[in-house]
């Protein structure tokens, strides 16, 4: 009979609770902060728009050097 309750407590013993470990809490965003949709629908189309407008002023100035230099863009020697 002190078997059964020795193997009782030791069973006891064996199976305690153990807690969860820390969770670790994840941002929604590292890098930026969530902003609404029509701001960033308009933050983000003016940059877009920016590249676009910059992009034709490159070829604008592309395109008039190369007239400066009678359209020939490459003179191989």
């Amino acid at each position: 009979m002190q078997e059964t309750v020795a193997s009782d407590s030791s069973k006891g013993v064996s199976a305690q609770k153990r807690f969860p470990k820390k969770m670790r809490e994840i941002p929604d965003s590292y890098f930026l902060p969530r902003r609404s949709l029509s701001f960033n629908l308009t933050f983000f189309g003016a940059c877009i728009a920016g590249g676009i407008g910059a992009g034709m002023l490159l070829q604008k100035w592309i395109n008039k050097k190369v007239a400066e230099d009678g359209g020939v863009i490459y003179e191989f020697d």
